[in-house]
């Protein structure tokens, strides 16, 4: 998986490019929270637009950020998921949670 951050209108976006799964997912919260710990964003935005793919890792790895986030005194939003991703993050409940574009 690819990510990068970029600064778009005062918002962080992180845009990940491929497929979200045990092994991505590990690397992707690294290269996260080292981005949030350092930068305390007050917003993130996690653009999940080029994922084609995305196992229970992904809800852990959104969840995740959303608890450090608000540690940090940030929101997290979740932008572009495919049908199917964005089907799997309401059966999971977390558009509770975290606000879903």
């Amino acid at each position: 998986m690819n990510i990068d951050i970029i600064s778009e209108n005062g918002t962080a976006v992180a845009v990940l490019k491929g497929e979200i799964d045990h092994h991505s997912a590990k690397s992707a919260r690294e290269q996260l929270d080292s981005f949030i710990i350092t930068m305390q964003p007050d917003v993130l935005a996690i653009d999940l637009s080029g994922i084609s793919f995305m196992d229970s890792s992904g809800i852990g790895l959104i969840m995740g950020r959303q608890k450090l986030l608000k540690e940090c005194g940030g929101r997290l939003e979740v932008r572009g998921p495919q049908p199917y991703i964005r089907r799997v993050l309401r059966i999971s409940g977390i558009e509770r949670i975290v606000r879903i574009t």
